[in-house]
C-alpha cells in the first residue's frame, strides 16, 4: 500500500506524464520513426539523401545554419555586452532612459521585425533611398539582403538577450571582490578579464544558447532576406509543402540534434567552474563620468543608438497609415490615412486573424498556467524516482527549433491516436492552440519553479499542522505566494505566443490563422500599410503585457533563460 504523499506525489505525476508523453515525447518519436522510413518502408535512405554526394543543398543549408547562428551569437554579444556594462558602471546623463530604450527590440516579434528592416534599408528602403536623393547618386548606396541581412536583423533583435543577463549579472557582482583586486594593483583591464567577466559566465552561457537556438530555428529573417540563400529551417518547410514528409522529418532530426549538441557543449563549458560568490552581491556601483567631453560623447552616442533603435518601430507606424495604393512605384509614401485600422474593427474577415491570435494565446496560456503550477511543484517539492527525466521531457521544447515542433506535431497528429482522442487534429483549429502549449511549458515551469525553490518548507508544514489539508494548504497558502511567477511566465508565453510565426507557418489554416501569418499574406499582396497595421497590433499587444509582467510582478526576459 502506498502511504499518504506518495499517493499525492503519484496523483500529481499521472496528468503530467500524460501531458508530456503525448504531446512531447510520442511526437518527437513519431518524428524520429518517419525519418526512417522511405515510401513506407524501414530505412536509412532519408540520412544517406541528406548526407550523400547529391545532397549539396541540404549539407549547405546545414552548414548556413551553423555558420549564421554561431555569427550571431558573436554579433549579438558585441553588442550587448558592452551596452550593458556601460550602462550599468557608468553614470552619465540619459543613462535610465538609454538603458530602457536598448531593450525595445525586444517587443518586435520576428516576422514584424524583418518586414520592418526590408522597408528601411532593402532595395526599396527608406533609408537607402533617402540618401540617394540627398547626395543625389544615380543609384542606392546599399541594401540588405541575403546573410548580411539575416546577421544584421538577428543582432538586432538578439542582442538583448545578451544585455539583459549581463546587466543581471553585474548587478548581482559583491563590488568588494574587484575593489580587493585594485588593491592588490590590478589594472582595470585585469581586473575585468580576471574578475568580473568569469562571474558573467553563467549568464553569458544562457544568453548564447537562446540566441544560438532561436538563430538556428530562425525562420522569418531567411524567408524574406535569404534571396535563394538556404538555411536548414527553410528546407523542412520546403520538404513539407513539397509533400516530402519523410525527408522534412529528416532535416528535423538533424536540426534538433544541432541545438541538442550546442546546449549539451555550453553546459559541460558553464560547468567547467564553479562561479559562485562567498559574499551576497549588493549591486553594482556606478562611476560618475566626470569629464565633460567624454560624458557629452556617450550622450550623443546614446542619442544615435536611440534613434537607430527605434527606427524599425517608426518605420512600422509611418507604413501603418499608408492607406492601399499609398505607395506602389515611388520613392516614399504618398498619403497617409488611419484607413487600415479602420478596417480592423470594420471588417470581420481582416479581423479575424488578431481575434484568432488572442484566442489561441489565451487556450495555450490557460493551459501552460495549470501546467505550469502542477509540474514545477511536483519537480520542486516532491522525491520520486525519474525526476530528472521528467525535468529533461519539460525542457525538450525549449530544446527543439520551433519549425520542428511544428513538424512533430504533423507526423503525431496528421491521423487519429489515442492522444487525440481519435481525431485527426492536422487541419483543425486546435493543432495551434496545442502547439503554443507545447512551445512554452518551459516558460512557466522555469519561472514558477524558481519561486518555489525559495519557498521554505515550514510554510507549508505549518499549514497542515493546524489541520488544513493538503489541497486546501496547496490553494490557500502555495499558490498566492508563488502567483507573481506563474504570472510572469503565462504573460512571457503569451507574449511569444501571439509573435509566433514559425510553428505557425506550418501548422495554420484559412479559419485559424492568426496575425504572423497575415502579415505574410498581405505582404504577398503588397498591401504594405495593412500588413503594418497588423504588425502595430502585435507590438501593441506585446508591449502591453510586457508592461504589465514588468510592473505588477517584476519580471524582467532574462528570469525565463
Amino acid at each position: 500500500m502506498l502511504n499518504a504523499e506518495k499517493r499525492k506525489t503519484l496523483y500529481l505525476l499521472i496528468p503530467i506524464l500524460l501531458v508530456l508523453i503525448g504531446y512531447v515525447l510520442y511526437p518527437s518519436i513519431e518524428t524520429i520513426l518517419e525519418s526512417f522510413k522511405k515510401n513506407g518502408v524501414f530505412s536509412i535512405h532519408n540520412y544517406t539523401d541528406f548526407f550523400g554526394p547529391k545532397a549539396a543543398a541540404n549539407l549547405q543549408a546545414l552548414w548556413n545554419s551553423v555558420y549564421i547562428s554561431l555569427l550571431s551569437v558573436l554579433f549579438s554579444a558585441l553588442i550587448g555586452v558592452p551596452l550593458a556594462y556601460i550602462f550599468n558602471r557608468y553614470d552619465f546623463p540619459g543613462r535610465q532612459f538609454f538603458s530602457n530604450i536598448a531593450i525595445m527590440p525586444i517587443v518586435l516579434p520576428s516576422l514584424v521585425g524583418v518586414m520592418a528592416f526590408m522597408f528601411l534599408y532593402g532595395e526599396a528602403g527608406l533609408v537607402p533611398n533617402f540618401i540617394k536623393d540627398v547626395l543625389n547618386l544615380s543609384e542606392i548606396p546599399f541594401s540588405i539582403g541575403g546573410v548580411s541581412g539575416i546577421l544584421l536583423v538577428h543582432a538586432y533583435t538578439m542582442y538583448p538577450y545578451f544585455y539583459m543577463t549581463t546587466a543581471s549579472a553585474l548587478n548581482n557582482i559583491d563590488p568588494s571582490l574587484e575593489e580587493a583586486a585594485y588593491n592588490l594593483g590590478s589594472s582595470k583591464s585585469k581586473v575585468f578579464w580576471k574578475v568580473t567577466f568569469p562571474l558573467l559566465t553563467p549568464g553569458l552561457v544562457a544568453a548564447s544558447l537562446l540566441v544560438f537556438m532561436v538563430s538556428m530555428a530562425s525562420f522569418s529573417a531567411p524567408f524574406l532576406l535569404a534571396g535563394g540563400y538556404r538555411v536548414l529551417s527553410l528546407q523542412i518547410y520546403f520538404s513539407k509543402i513539397n509533400g516530402d514528409l519523410e525527408m522534412a522529418a529528416t532535416q528535423s532530426v538533424i536540426l534538433s540534434a544541432v541545438s541538442i549538441s550546442f546546449l549539451l557543449f555550453m553546459r559541460w563549458y558553464q560547468g567547467r567552474k564553479d562561479y559562485r560568490m562567498a559574499s551576497k552581491g549588493i549591486g553594482a556601483h556606478r562611476s560618475e563620468v566626470n569629464n565633460p567631453i567624454l560624458k557629452w560623447v556617450m550622450v550623443t552616442l546614446g542619442v544615435i543608438a536611440m534613434i537607430i533603435l527605434l527606427l524599425p518601430h517608426l518605420t512600422l507606424l509611418v507604413l501603418s497609415l499608408v492607406p492601399e495604393g499609398g505607395w506602389t512605384w515611388q520613392t516614399y509614401p504618398q498619403a497617409f490615412s488611419l484607413e487600415n485600422f479602420k478596417l480592423l474593427f470594420e471588417d470581420p474577415n481582416i479581423w479575424d486573424p488578431v481575434k484568432n491570435s488572442l484566442i489561441m494565446s489565451v487556450l495555450a496560456c490557460a493551459g501552460v498556467f495549470v501546467f505550469g503550477i502542477i509540474t514545477s511543484y511536483a519537480l520542486v517539492k516532491r522525491s520520486f524516482i525519474g525526476k530528472n527525466l521528467l525535468d529533461i521531457l519539460v525542457m525538450i521544447p525549449w530544446a527543439l527549433p520551433a519549425t520542428v515542433v511544428g513538424m512533430n506535431l504533423i507526423l503525431a497528429f496528421n491521423e487519429p491516436s489515442p492522444f487525440s482522442f481519435g481525431k485527426v487534429l492536422v487541419g483543425t483549429f486546435w493543432i495551434l492552440p496545442l502547439a503554443y502549449f507545447i512551445r512554452f511549458i518551459p516558460l512557466v515551469v522555469r519561472s514558477t519553479s524558481a519561486v518555489l525553490e525559495q519557498m521554505d518548507d515550514s510554510i507549508e508544514e505549518a499549514a497542515q499542522n493546524l489541520g488544513a489539508k493538503w489541497f486546501y494548504t496547496f490553494r490557500r497558502v502555495v499558490i498566492p505566494i508563488i502567483m507573481p511567477g506563474v504570472l510572469s511566465g503565462t504573460l512571457l508565453a503569451f507574449v511569444q505566443a501571439v509573435g509566433e510565426f514559425p510553428t505557425s507557418v506550418l501548422l495554420y489554416t484559412i479559419g485559424n490563422r492568426p496575425i504572423s501569418i497575415e502579415i505574410m499574406n498581405q505582404l504577398r499582396m503588397f498591401n504594405i500599410g495593412q500588413a503594418a497595421a497588423f504588425g502595430m497590433i502585435q507590438v501593441g499587444l506585446i508591449a502591453i503585457v510586457m508592461y504589465i509582467a514588468y510592473k505588477f510582478f517584476g519580471v524582467k526576459s532574462e528570469n525565463t533563460l
